[in-house]
């Protein structure tokens, strides 16, 4: 069985590590890379869209980048206990028509004892901004990691 450390019971430190991992992961846009995170048989909820396993996974995410280019995403890690993570998020994106999007949501993740997610699930909330308002910029500059982002 393939291990994806950092492993579960997470610590502060090891929570976000695993937080920014993800959010690395979901800024390179490549849904194969992202789905080696969770388990062949992860469940998620993402909005009003159910997913289930690794094929669906990258099925979704391709579809979901298709969508929504220039995409760039900020994680914050929100509490943790054992095999559990919450986390706070926003990403900006601009739809096939040009308008930017900034979207704001939750995460709930859990894992199995090898590291891989077994479930995810995201409540998301999209806010249409002008570019003039943009903030995130691909991915995170070294300089910039483990800093919080503002709510608004």
């Amino acid at each position: 069985m393939t291990e994806r450390p950092p492993l579960p019971p997470f610590t502060r430190e090891t929570a976000a590590q695993k937080v920014q991992a993800a959010e690395d992961a979901w800024n390179t846009r490549d849904p194969h890379r992202v789905s080696l995170a969770y388990s062949e048989d992860s469940v998620w909820r993402n909005r009003d869209t159910f997913v289930t396993g690794r094929e669906e996974i990258v099925e979704f995410l391709t579809a979901k980048w298709e969508r929504e280019r220039d995409y760039a995403l900020r994680k914050d890690l929100w509490a943790f206990d054992g095999d559990r993570i919450a986390v706070r998020f926003q990403y900006e994106c601009r739809d096939v028509d040009g308008q930017w999007w900034r979207s704001y949501g939750n995460e709930l993740w859990e894992f199995d004892a090898q590291g891989l997610m077994t479930r995810r699930e995201a409540s998301i909330n999209d806010l249409r901004i002008e570019e003039r308002q943009r903030r995130v910029f691909g991915a995170r500059p070294e300089a910039e990691r483990g800093r919080s982002f503002p709510l608004e």
